[in-house]
Order: C-alpha cells, then sequence, then structure tokens
C-alpha cells in the first residue's frame, strides 16, 4: 500500500548523490512482497527483495529532460498548471518514453507542451539542434509515488519568438513567459534539478560569453 511522505529541500543542500532517494521511491511504493505479499522484504540501493519467495524488483532511475529556449537576451519559462509544485516555474521537457531517444523524447515534449519545435534544417542532425549543457538527479514526487530521475538539459536557439508562436497544453501550463536569465529567481522554480540547471546555464553564458 502507497504511503504519503512530505519532502522538504532546501536547493543548497539538496545534491541527491546518494541512495536515499532510491530507497525513499520502494518504501513510498512498496510495504508487501508484490508477488507473495510477505512484510519480509530488504533494501538495498536501488533493489527490493524478498526474503520468502525470492522476487527482485529493481527500481532504476526514470530519464527526464528539459529545455532552455533561448530567443534573443531571454528564455522561456513555463508556469506550471499541475501537482507537483503548481504555480512555481519550469522548463519545457518531461519524460522519456519507453523506446524512444533522449533528443527524440525531448521534441516531443515540446510539441506537446508548446504545439512547437525548433526549426531543423534538412540533413542537420537532431544532436546539433538540441545541445546537452548539464544533467543532474533528482526526484519527482506524484500522487505519493517518488520517482528518482536523471534529468538532461539542452539548449536550443530560437531567436524571434513570441508567446503567439506557442500552443501551450491548457492541462500542464497555466502560462508561459520570457524572462532574462540574470532575472530568475531559482528559489520561484519548480525543483531542486531544474534550479541547478539555470545555475549552470548561467555560468554557461559567463564562461562562453554566450548572447541569449
Amino acid at each position: 500500500m502507497p504511503i504519503a511522505i512530505t519532502f522538504v529541500c532546501a536547493y543548497s543542500k539538496c545534491a541527491f548523490t546518494n541512495h536515499d532517494s532510491y530507497n525513499i521511491m520502494t518504501l513510498v511504493m512498496f510495504q508487501y512482497c508484490p508477488s507473495c505479499a510477505s512484510k519480509n522484504i530488504t533494501l538495498k540501493v536501488n533493489k527490493l527483495s524478498c526474503l520468502d519467495c525470492g522476487f527482485v524488483l529493481y527500481q532504476n532511475t526514470a530519464a527526464a529532460t528539459g529545455c532552455v529556449i533561448q530567443s534573443d537576451d531571454k528564455v522561456l519559462l513555463l508556469v506550471r498548471g499541475k501537482e507537483p509544485s503548481l504555480g512555481k516555474l519550469d522548463l519545457p521537457g518531461g519524460f522519456v518514453d519507453p523506446g524512444e531517444d533522449v533528443l527524440n523524447g525531448l521534441l516531443r515534449e515540446l510539441r506537446e507542451e508548446l504545439g512547437w519545435q525548433p526549426p531543423i534544417p534538412p540533413g542537420v542532425p537532431l544532436v546539433e539542434i538540441l545541445k546537452l549543457f548539464a544533467s543532474f538527479p533528482n526526484i519527482y514526487p506524484y500522487k505519493n509515488i517518488v520517482y528518482n530521475t536523471c534529468d538532461m538539459f539542452f539548449t536550443v536557439s530560437a531567436p524571434g519568438l513570441t508567446e503567439n508562436d506557442f500552443r501551450i497544453e491548457a492541462e500542464e501550463i497555466s502560462s508561459i513567459r520570457f524572462v532574462h536569465p540574470d532575472d530568475i529567481d531559482v528559489e520561484d522554480l519548480a525543483f531542486d534539478s531544474t534550479r541547478r540547471a539555470i545555475e549552470a546555464f548561467k555560468e554557461l553564458r559567463e564562461r562562453k560569453s554566450i548572447s541569449v
């Protein structure tokens, strides 16, 4: 039976570099063996084992994406329209589906969430359009289940965009806004990994003198 857990996380202290979140996720999902209903279960890193029937379940990390869409001197942020983190700012992106690679997963999410995708010239590979710049572990609590994710963040440049260029997914997003990177308060962002990604993007701009 799932149990509810409330997480309180300070951005500066949440690195998620150990295995605690794996065990948290498994404890949230299972109090009994899914095979024989025994309570004689053990946890080791991301592995749940039943000592009575020998059942083994691995809780592997889910792949997820985020995208910094650069347009002139600003980047696009979403205002989340649902839990978790309703009303908080976020980047477009989401979970990678089974059978899907990361780049095409992000491209699908851009189409679904924004009704938009970056221009892709004929013959140009997607890896040259969507450019990976950072990756961080994260936890994503949803309906009393906590998912461990590996979030990969990409940049794409699309000058001249306005809000009229997008058809947002109303069930997921309440609004969008263009914000200069220096004006983004990381405490307004929805997730730890997104906060870290925005900080990494700002550092990347400074280090390489990127003009967005």
